[in-house]
């Protein structure tokens, strides 16, 4: 059986001491999030560095299938660097590759799963494209799109930029997290069919 690499992209918290946990728990960070919840659902050991792959790595098994669970200790927009080197270690093909990520086109609450599709702007999955040379691999995408987000990308593209950075940057308001709950039972759900393929 083919192995399944489920990588979460967020932007990792440097060591303890020097900045603290500056993005946990962030918008950016909800691949992180919904790994977490993954691999608890599947009884998987914690996740543990791999500075060779540049990865908080974690793996278990989905029935037969042996599956590994990646965390990139890259920023969001360089992910493609840690996935490139993942595929490669691995012997996975791009098919057998599953991103969950925050997306700012699909409303918050929502989830929706894609193969071989366009970045959509964001610049970490433009920078997994990249180190893949395709687009044909599968992603999990959780929405975070609010309606202040309409308005932001009226104003100038400076304006806009910051708005952005402010809201994936946010963390989470406590009603938000109770909606997080729901989402990641509709991303599980497409996950074990992603993986049953």
């Amino acid at each position: 059986m083919a192995t399944k690499l489920i990588i979460g992209i967020g932007n990792p918290d440097l060591p303890a001491g020097r900045q603290g946990r500056k993005y946990a728990e962030t918008r950016h960070n909800v691949g992180f999030m919904f790994l977490d919840l993954v691999a608890k659902k599947l009884g998987a050991n914690d996740f543990a560095e791999d500075k060779k792959l540049n990865a908080l790595v974690s793996k278990t098994k989905f029935d037969k299938t042996p599956v590994v669970l990646v965390k990139p200790l890259s920023y969001v927009n360089k992910s493609g660097e840690v996935v490139g080197k993942l595929a490669r270690f691995y012997k996975v093909k791009p098919a057998d590759i599953i991103i969950v990520h925050d997306d700012l086109d699909i409303p918050f609450g929502h989830c929706k799963s894609s193969f071989d599709k366009n970045s959509g702007g964001h610049k970490g999955i433009e920078s997994v494209i990249k180190a893949l040379k395709t687009k044909k691999f599968y992603r999990i995408r959780i929405g975070l799109a609010v309606r202040a987000l309409a308005k932001a990308r009226a104003l100038s593209d400076s304006r806009r930029d910051r708005f952005v950075t402010g809201l994936v940057l946010s963390k989470f308001k406590p009603s938000e997290r109770e909606t997080l709950k729901k989402v990641f039972k509709d991303c599980w759900t497409r996950l074990e069919q992603l993986l049953k393929q």
